[in-house]
């Protein structure tokens, strides 16, 4: 058996690290999302290196880049993590080996009004699961479900979508604009052209949400296709930041209806509807899997916005 482990190249185990050293081209933020010390990252690389015959990473002092052969390893072995991953998943779900813990991403820009309640009824069904909430962009929160760092992911999707993962919710966000209950010329009940909001609060401090995510790019597209040029005092990740500004007398914005109910008693806002009003789409994401254990299929079709 020891003659016969010899010959093989590299474990899974190995492959894994490749695939880290190769996704984020730094052995430092590798080893960190491993657990390792950078040179025991270092050493499980290289004895791939010297298993293979062939050197996989070019590395310098400023950079660490792919060789051909790195190249084609990274393209050829996805299927076999895809296929290991996807294994596990059927053994846990077949077998009642249900996780312990699920780890979730919630991208920033998603308002966390309607959360805490859902958060709370699911821990309430399933008190042994520990929740592991984090927050991003929602890239880097595909990117982590994508490398299962996280098992699901609530975001707003790009338009190219990684191939290795599957949207099993889909919502519409609508957006609503907001002043602060000391602003005068609003009315509640009053809907509004975004062109008719530019022309009346156009000195106001607009806050508006980033436009390096995916919701401000597609706002941004939005208000082109409008053919209005808001140009914003504060740019924030977070419409919940941006509502609790917006309450204090901090400026005005749009925002999904969404966030709203949670700031309705403590910081209200005024509203006004707008006119063919911007949406988006919200998404549940996670990887593609024959089966999907318990309890992230609990999870995943209990979310509802």
């Amino acid at each position: 058996m020891h003659e016969y482990l010899s010959t093989v190249p590299f474990d899974l185990y190995q492959l894994h690290l490749f695939h880290l050293v190769a996704r984020t081209r730094s052995f430092t933020e590798a080893a960190r999302m491993a657990g390792l010390t950078q040179s025991a990252m270092t050493r499980q690389i290289r004895a791939m290196e010297i298993s293979l015959g062939v050197d996989l990473f070019e590395r310098t002092t400023r950079h660490v880049a792919l060789t051909a052969p790195g190249r084609l390893l990274l393209e050829k072995s996805g299927v076999i993590l895809d296929t290991t991953g996807g294994l596990v998943k059927d053994l846990q779900a077949r077998f009642n080996l249900s996780p312990k813990v699920l780890r979730i991403g919630i991208a920033r820009s998603i308002g966390l009004g309607y959360l805490p309640g859902y958060f709370f009824g699911f821990q309430k069904k399933h008190p042994a699961v520990r929740l592991l909430i984090s927050q991003g962009n929602s890239n880097e929160l595909l990117e982590k479900v994508e490398t299962r760092e996280l098992d699901a992911g609530l975001v707003c999707p790009p338009r190219s979508f990684p191939r290795s993962l599957q949207i099993t919710h889909r919502f519409t966000d609508a957006f609503t604009f907001i002043a602060p209950p000391s602003a005068s010329g609003t009315t509640v009940a009053r809907q509004m052209s975004v062109k008719e909001l530019e022309k009346q609060f156009g000195t106001e401090r607009w806050l508006l949400i980033r436009r390096e995510g995916n919701t401000g790019a597609l706002f941004a597209r939005w208000l082109k296709q409008q053919s209005c040029d808001l140009q914003p005092a504060m740019e924030l990740d977070s419409f919940d930041m941006i509502v609790s500004l917006v309450s204090l007398g901090l400026g005005i914005s749009v925002v999904p209806h969404r966030v709203l109910p949670l700031y309705a008693q403590r910081r209200a806002v005024q509203r006004i509807g707008i006119k063919n009003t911007f949406q988006r789409e919200l998404a549940v994401v996670v990887r593609k899997n024959r089966v999907m254990p318990e309890p992230l299929r609990s999870f995943v079709d209990g979310v509802l916005f």
